[in-house]
C-alpha cells in the first residue's frame, strides 16, 4: 500500500526513480508523482493514475538530476486526482515530502498552520506535514524534520528534499517501512525491497523512532532525540530475476507455478524425512515454553487468517494443544484474555500489516510470548516478535497471495508436529506425517498440470457473478480461501463456508446454474461432503470438485472434478488450494481483470 522511492548519487535520478516505482507497482496504488532537484530547483511531477501515465507527462530531454523523491499513492484522506497525488510540498514550494501512512492529529495542525497564514491545497494529511516541516525549516532540513515530527501523531514513512540542500534526502519512519539501499557513490531509500534490487543488495532496515541523513556519500541515522544509532549492513535474500515475471502472462500465474519449489525451500534444513526429525532455529531458544504452552493464538488479516484456522485445526487435532484463531484487526479491540503460558503466533507475508503488527503489540504488553511467520527478513514483525520462523518461499510480487499461503501451512504444519512429537505422537506416527509432508511438493506438480482443464471450467461460468465454496473439517478454511481468491481478482461474490452451515441460510442463494465449489477429499467427513453435493444438485446448482484421485463415487455426483493425490487429511490444503487458486486466476483473466493490481486493493496494508 503506497510505494517510496528516493534517490542521491551520480545517475539520473529520474530514470531510477521511475524505474523504481514500477517495481512497486504490485504494491496497489491511483496516482504516483515524483520531486527533483536540478539548478537550485525543485521540480515536482505528479498525475492520477498509472505511472505510465506520469511517465508521458516527464520531460526527459531537460539536464539529469541526480536526486529526487518518488511515490505511489493508495488514496486514503482525499480522492485519488492530481492536487492530492504526493509529493507534496510546504508554501515555499522549496521542500518537498512523500508519505507513507496516516496523521492522525493533522486536522489540529492544519487548523495550527492555519493560523500562522499557512493554507493547504489539498485533502491529504500528508500536505499538513510538508507544510510543518516548511513551517520550521531555518535552513537545516533535518533539524525541521525532527521538529515536526515530535508534533506529529500517527504512523508515517516519509522522504524529504529541499532545494536549498541539494545534496541529501531525509528520511524518518514510525510504523511504517523504510530500507536504505547501499551503493558505489550513490544511496537509495525505498519502502520495500524491490525497488532496490536492480541497483543494490546491501541494505539497512530503519527501525521505528529513526531518521537517516542519505547523501551520496553514505547516511547517518538517529534518534528522533538526535541520538546516534549504529545499524547493521544487511543482505537482501531476493535476485532481480525472482521478481521479474520470466516468462510468465502475470506475477499471480508464475507464483502460483513456483509453489513446488517454494515450499521444497521452506522445508530446506527443517524437516528431515528420514531421520523423522524437524529443527526450527528460529524458536529454539524457546523451546521449553513452546512444549509447556497451555494455549495457542493465531492472529492474522486475509489469506493469513485462513492459513492461521488450517494451523488451528493441526495444532489440536495433531500436537493436542489448545488453539484459536483470531482476526489482529479485531484482537487488540475486544481486551483479549491473555493467560500465562499463552504463546500468540502472528501470521504474514509482509510482515508489515498494522493490524497484525497491533496485536502482537497488544499480546506483548499482556505478556504472551510472540512468535511470528512472515516471508520478508527484516520486515518490522520480525524485529518485534520475541522469536520466529521464515517462510523462505521468495518473493511474492502479486497481490492475490498464494505460494506465501501455502509457505504459512507448511511452517504451521512443521510447527504442530514439532509440538506433537514432544506431546503425544510417536515416532512412528511422525514419521508418517513427516514423509507425507515432505512428498507434498512433488505432488503439487501433479495438480499444476491441470490448468488447463481447470481453464476449460472457468470458460463455462466466469460469466457467472454469485458463486459458493464449501468444505469440512481441513479444507473449510481452504473454501474460505479459494471464495476470497476469486473475489480479490475476479470481482466475484462468492462466499466460503463449513458445509454443514450451508443448510442453516445459505442453502437459499442456490438457483440453477449456480457454480458451487466443493472441498470433498477423502477424510473423516467425507459421507457428510458427499450429502451436502446432494442437496446443491436437488437445488440445480452446478457442481465444482476437487477431489482425491481415485475416487469415482464423487465423480457421479459432480459437474466438473478436480482430481489431486491422496495424502493424509492434515496436508490436504496444501493441494487442495492450487485448483481453486488456477480457478481464480483464469476466471479473472477471462472477465479481463487485471489480475496482478486488483482494484481497491493493495499487496501489504500498513494503514488502519
Amino acid at each position: 500500500m503506497c510505494g517510496i522511492v528516493g534517490y542521491v548519487g551520480h545517475r539520473d535520478a529520474q530514470s531510477i526513480l521511475v524505474e523504481g516505482l514500477k517495481r512497486l507497482e504490485y504494491r496497489g496504488y491511483d496516482s504516483a508523482g515524483l520531486a527533483l532537484l536540478r539548478d537550485g530547483g525543485l521540480t515536482v511531477v505528479k498525475t492520477a493514475g498509472r505511472i505510465a501515465a506520469l511517465e508521458a507527462k516527464l520531460n526527459w530531454n531537460l539536464p539529469p538530476s541526480y536526486i529526487g523523491i518518488a511515490h505511489t499513492r493508495w488514496a486514503t484522506h482525499g480522492a485519488p486526482n492530481e492536487i492530492n497525488a504526493h509529493p507534496h510540498q510546504d508554501a515555499s514550494g522549496r521542500i518537498a515530502l512523500v508519505h507513507n501512512g496516516i496523521i492522525e492529529n493533522f486536522d489540529t495542525l492544519k487548523k495550527f498552520l492555519h493560523r500562522e497564514g499557512i493554507e493547504c491545497l489539498s485533502e491529504t494529511d500528508t500536505e499538513v506535514l510538508a507544510q510543518l516541516i516548511g513551517y520550521f525549516y531555518d535552513g537545516d532540513l533535518e533539524k525541521a524534520v525532527r521538529t515536526a515530527l515530535n508534533d506529529v501523531q500517527g504512523t508515517y514513512g516519509i522522504a524529504v528534499v529541499c532545494a536549498d540542500e541539494p545534496d541529501k534526502i531525509v528520511a524518518a519512519r514510525k510504523g511504517s517501512p523504510l530500507i536504505i539501499g547501499i551503493g558505489e557513490n550513490e544511496n537509495l531509500i525505498a519502502s520495500d525491497a524491490a525497488a532496490l534490487l536492480a541497483h543494490t543488495s546491501q541494505v539497512i532496515y530503519l527501525a521505528d523512532g529513526e531518521i537517516a541523513k542519505i547523501t551520496c556519500d553514505g547516511f547517518r541515522t538517529t534518534t528522533l532525540d538526535a541520538l546516534p544509532v549504529s545499524k547493521d549492513v544487511e543482505e537482501i535474500e531476493w535476485t532481480l530475476e525472482e521478481i521479474e515475471l520470466g516468462g510468465y502472462e502475470h506475477f499471480m500465474l508464475k507464483e502460483i507455478f513456483e509453489q513446488p519449489d517454494a515450499m521444497r525451500d521452506g522445508l530446506r534444513g527443517r524437516l528431515d524425512a528420514g531421520a523423522g526429525t524437524i529443527t526450527l532455529g528460529g524458536i529454539s531458544k524457546f523451546t521449553r515454553e513452546l512444549v509447556h504452552a497451555k494455549r495457542f493464538i493465531m492472529t492474522a488479516c486475509g489469506t493469513a487468517f485462513h492459513a492461521g484456522l488450517i494451523g488451528e485445526y493441526f495444532f489440536e487435532d495433531v500436537a493436542r494443544v489448545p488453539c484459536e484463531t483470531e482476526y489482529a484487526s479485531e484482537f487488540r479491540y475486544r481486551n483479549p484474555i491473555i493467560e500465562d503460558q499463552t504463546v500468540v503466533i502472528a501470521v504474514s507475508q509482509s510482515g508489515e500489516t498494522v493490524d497484525t503488527l497491533a496485536a502482537v503489540r497488544e499480546a506483548k504488553e499482556k505478556g504472551a510470548l510472540v512468535l511470528g511467520l512472515v516471508n520478508v527478513v527484516g520486515s518490522t514483525l520480525s524485529r518485534e516478535t520475541d522469536a520466529g520462523i521464515y517462510l523462505h518461499v521468495g518473493p511474492e510480487i502479486g497481490v492475490a497471495s498464494t505460494k506465501a499461503f501455502i509457505g504459512q501451512v507448511a511452517v504451521l504444519s512443521m510447527l504442530g508436529l514439532f509440538l506433537g512429537r514432544r506431546h503425544h505422537l510417536s515416532q512412528s506416527q511422525a514419521n508418517h506425517l513427516m514423509q507425507a509432508l515432505d512428498r507434498i511438493p512433488d505432488q503439487m506438480k501433479e495438480v499444476l498440470s491441470l490448468s488447463d482443464q481447470i481453464l476449460s471450467v472457468a470458460q463455462q461460468y466466469h460469466h457467472q457473478n454469485n458463486w459458493l465454496y464449501l468444505g469440512r473439517g481441513y479444507n473449510y478454511p481452504v473454501a474460505l480461501e479459494g471464495a476470497l481468491k476469486i473475489k480479490e481478482i475476479s470481482y466475484i461474490h462468492a462466499e466460503g463456508l463449513p458445509a454443514a452451515e450451508m443448510k442453516h441460510g445459505p442453502i437459499a442463494l442456490i438457483s440453477e446454474g449456480m457454480p458451487v465449489v466443493f472441498i470433498a477429499t477423502k477424510g473423516n467427513q467425507y459421507e457428510k461432503i458427499l450429502g451436502n453435493i446432494h442437496e446443491v444438485k436437488s437445488r440445480g446448482g452446478h457442481v465444482i470438485a476437487v477431489a482425491t484421485e481415485g475416487d469415482h463415487a464423487v465423480r457421479k455426483l459432480c459437474d466438473h472434478i478436480f482430481y489431486v493425490p491422496d495424502c493424509p487429511e492434515p496436508l490436504q490444503p496444501l493441494l487442495t488450494i492450487i485448483p481453486l487458486q488456477l480457478l481464480a486466476y483464469h476466471t479473472a483473466v477471462l472477465r479481463g481483470c487485471n489480475v496482478d493490481k486488483p482494484r481497491n486493493l493493495a499487496k501489504s496494508v500498513t494503514v488502519e
